[in-house]
């Protein structure tokens, strides 16, 4: 099952990707709640590189490597990779009259709900458009 989300960024499409693409910028919002932090991010940004970023709980309780490949790029329009699990996620930057509208596109997992995985995956692209609009432009 594929699950998509989407949310509107009111900044302009190259600090949009910029933001998506930049380690020191991950790292400030790659988590789905305010409990845990990315405090590491590293990715070579071209088809067959390696991303990995580092999700933990700020107590240190629990924490994750978010990993996989990039599969295609397509400079300031989309992003597609592969998890290491297997899955596809595809992620599309759309200009509309006044922001840019940015829509992850994943296939589900089996170990939790599609609502859980839906409000996880949107939590995070709404810290994302929180992080950009606060930087201005």
């Amino acid at each position: 099952m594929k699950i998509s989300i989407e949310i509107e960024v009111d900044a302009p499409l190259n600090t949009v990707w910029d933001a998506w693409v930049t380690p020191e910028d991950i790292t400030c919002w790659n988590f789905a709640l305010d409990e845990w932090c990315c405090p590491r991010a590293e990715l070579n940004l071209e088809v067959g590189g390696r991303f990995n970023y580092r999700m933990e709980a700020k107590d240190g309780s629990m924490g994750f490597d978010f990993e996989g490949e990039f599969t295609e790029i397509n400079h300031c329009r989309s992003i597609l990779y592969t998890l290491g699990d297997d899955r596809n996620v595809e992620v599309q930057f759309l200009e509309t009259q006044n922001a840019v509208k940015v829509i992850e596109t994943f296939e589900a997992e089996d170990e939790n709900s599609a609502e859980q995985q839906k409000q996880g995956w949107l939590s995070i692209l709404s810290n994302f458009k929180k992080y950009v609009e606060s930087k201005g432009s």
